[in-house]
């Protein structure tokens, strides 16, 4: 018998489906699949294998192919209001632009003259300002990075200027914040805490915080939604406003208003995700040694 691929908890879920569609596996032999983006002008998806020390590559012609060798232990991967790859690093524990020339540019490294934890995840707003997640899961041990004790006084969500410069904290009230992105008219950031993972008695929450038109935060944020298999790690909006999480079980979609409308189940634990493909409509998964990509009736906010 096949395993159901939709829990559906609410009549909303079903518009963001095709009840027809089918879960289809086009990559894995992963270590820790991380961190996917979508290129639009190249039809391309990238992604980290966290602690195979690399960057993979797919694209519907060729399959999945290697990207970048010796890639810093590259978690989270996002673009720039250019079409710019920026991309967390575990191992040098900063935050890089890859140039047109594929050289890779500091964005962030330091604060307040010393190292950043580990750069997990990462999230451009459309003024060109970088907002980034720095829990300290890169200097845990020497899975993901190097082993070695935090520099800063604990683990915050950085924004880096659109002109650059140096990363200011904007949230520190979070054990281990993770996943991050902006609502569809940026006025909303939602934050994973995914603090759980060492520590049982931190919830597995995402939060949700009010951004002022300067690009500030306003206010200490609220629970936004519970995840109730494993915890949230990546997050995605759609051009709707739903709240698309990873989970333990799947990707567990919200409404704005905060209610669970359903569950896409996948069959490994699900590390994060992100709208791609042709029209925007193809989701793509990365589940721990696995991508996968399903038809889903939703595109990313702001898409392209």
């Amino acid at each position: 018998m096949t395993a159901p691929l939709y829990d559906a908890r609410d009549p909303r879920f079903r518009a963001l489906i095709h009840p027809n569609a089918r879960l289809h596996q086009i990559g894995s032999g992963f270590e820790w699949a991380e961190g996917p983006v979508w290129f639009p002008a190249a039809q391309m998806l990238l992604f980290s294998d966290i602690p195979a020390h690399r960057m993979m590559r797919w694209t519907a012609q060729t399959g999945c192919s290697i990207f970048r060798e010796n890639s810093d232990y590259s978690n989270g991967n996002s673009r720039d209001p250019e079409g710019r790859l920026i991309t967390c690093h575990h191992g040098t524990r900063r935050v890089t632009r890859t140039e047109a020339d594929g050289r890779l540019s500091n964005l962030a490294s330091h604060h307040a003259g010393k190292r950043l934890n580990s750069p997990n995840d990462l999230v451009a707003k459309s003024d060109g300002s970088i907002w980034f997640t720095d829990p300290t899961y890169g200097i845990l041990s020497d899975l993901e990075g190097y082993r070695a004790d935090p520099e800063q006084a604990g683990s915050f969500v950085y924004r880096i200027p659109p002109e650059g410069g140096e990363p200011q904290p904007v949230i520190t009230n979070f054990t281990q914040p993770n996943g991050l992105c902006f609502s569809p008219d940026e006025r909303l950031l939602y934050v994973a805490e995914s603090g759980s993972s060492h520590d049982a008695s931190v919830p597995s929450v995402i939060r949700v915080f009010d951004v002022t038109a300067d690009g500030a935060i306003s206010g200490q944020g609220r629970d936004f939604a519970r995840i109730d298999a494993g915890l949230p790690d990546g997050i995605r909006c759609d051009e709707r406003g739903n709240l698309w999480s990873s989970a333990a079980d799947g990707i567990h979609i919200f409404a704005p208003d905060g209610t669970l409308l359903g569950k896409i189940l996948v069959p490994e634990v699900v590390s994060n995700l992100c709208f791609g493909g042709e029209r925007g409509n193809r989701l793509f998964i990365t589940a721990t040694t696995s991508l996968y990509i399903l038809a889903v009736n939703a595109s990313a906010a702001g898409w392209p």
